[in-house]
């Protein structure tokens, strides 16, 4: 750099050859540096080569430091806000049938089914028993008393939810069928597709899951049913989340 230049032309010959960053870090060295960092001419350096085309505007919406700012990373997850229900305004009312004939058939409080409530009796395989334990969130309940089921038996399911602080009913799953077996974890799954509100019409594609959770039945052919998982692990995993998908349902 020449003798003759000042101090403020070397930093306007510099600023333009740093990263966002790095231009954010010299904003906080000092007032002066703070005013000459400021000059959206460096943001717009960034923005071209970011975003080229956000230059060719001659009247941007907003200056090119807050878009720089705004958008030059993806934004970390954000934080939920509590939910507008709790599991206290929850009723669950889960139906499963073995053919025609009814197995199992109550209506469940929603504290009822939180994660942790309820220790699986002992026995259990440690492969299930891992999965219960894990991070992922899952609402769990004992059924009692359990049930046997041969494996020829077509076994179907069905939740409702109602809201005590409403008085509205949502259908979970509808009559689905526990279609899959998994001999080695020990749990049978069947799913549905959640049906949400009109005013959320580009969400879908988001399942219920449940589960039987079994132990091996003295006779070979035959489980014998000890609990029921339900988990909406396509799009919550937190007692949170779940209440907030729950909230979006099409309550009638």
């Amino acid at each position: 750099m020449s003798n003759n230049m000042s101090s403020d032309e070397i930093l306007k010959a510099v600023f333009p050859l740093l990263n966002g960053p790095d231009l954010a870090s010299c904003m906080s060295v000092c007032k002066h540096w703070q005013q000459i960092a400021q000059d959206d001419y460096f943001w717009k350096c960034l923005c071209a080569r970011k975003w080229p085309s956000t230059c060719k505007n001659p009247s941007p919406p907003v200056t090119y430091h807050k878009l720089f700012k705004t958008f030059y990373k993806r934004e970390h997850r954000r934080t939920l806000l509590p939910p507008r229900i709790s599991l206290n305004d929850l009723e669950f009312y889960i139906d499963i049938w073995a053919d025609d004939e009814i197995l199992f058939s109550q209506v469940i409080q929603g504290p009822a089914l939180r994660k942790g409530m309820w220790t699986p009796p002992p026995g259990i395989c440690d492969t299930l028993k891992y999965h219960l334990e894990g991070p992922e969130y899952k609402m769990t309940l004992p059924v009692d008393p359990k049930f046997a089921v041969p494996y020829t038996q077509t076994v179907s399911v069905s939740v409702l939810v109602s809201r005590k602080d409403t008085n509205k009913v949502a259908c979970i799953i509808n009559k689905s069928m526990f279609d899959y077996i998994d001999r080695s974890a020990y749990r049978a799954l069947a799913f549905d597709y959640l049906v949400f509100s009109p005013i959320y019409p580009f969400v879908s594609g988001i399942r219920a899951w449940i589960s039987l959770l079994f132990m091996e039945h003295g006779e070979e052919g035959i489980i014998d049913v000890f609990g029921v998982e339900m988990d909406f692990c396509d799009a919550a995993n937190s007692e949170d989340e779940v209440l907030w998908l729950l909230d979006m349902l099409d309550w009638k």
